[in-house]
């Protein structure tokens, strides 16, 4: 498996920041290349800003689906409310926050 760093709770990427059944995903963070379950995480845990993925990298496998640990790009997962590979479910209020992932 992957790592993925951050105040995990559970082995589905579960943080102590979001942690509700849906909150199944860990993103890579453009800047250090490093998976977080949320950018509070990751703000806790680096020393340096969260750069955002640029549109033209969208195409960059950069979400882990932390139930079947299956990796999506940018471009599927924005499509996606559910796992293609598992069928679970992702958080549609993570949609809130893409500003601080992509572009």
């Amino acid at each position: 498996m992957l790592p993925v760093f951050g105040q995990i709770v559970d082995g589905e990427t579960r943080c102590v920041h979001y942690h509700s059944n849906k909150d199944i995903i860990a993103i890579k963070f453009n800047c250090c290349q490093k998976y977080y379950p949320c950018y509070k995480c990751h703000l806790e845990a680096e020393n340096h800003e969260i750069k955002v993925w640029p549109k033209h990298q969208f195409d960059q496998k950069a979400i882990l689906c932390g139930v079947c640990k299956t990796e999506f790009t940018i471009e599927q997962y924005l499509q996606m409310k559910q796992c293609k590979n598992c069928g679970s479910l992702f958080n549609e209020g993570c949609s809130l926050h893409h500003h601080l992932y992509f572009a």
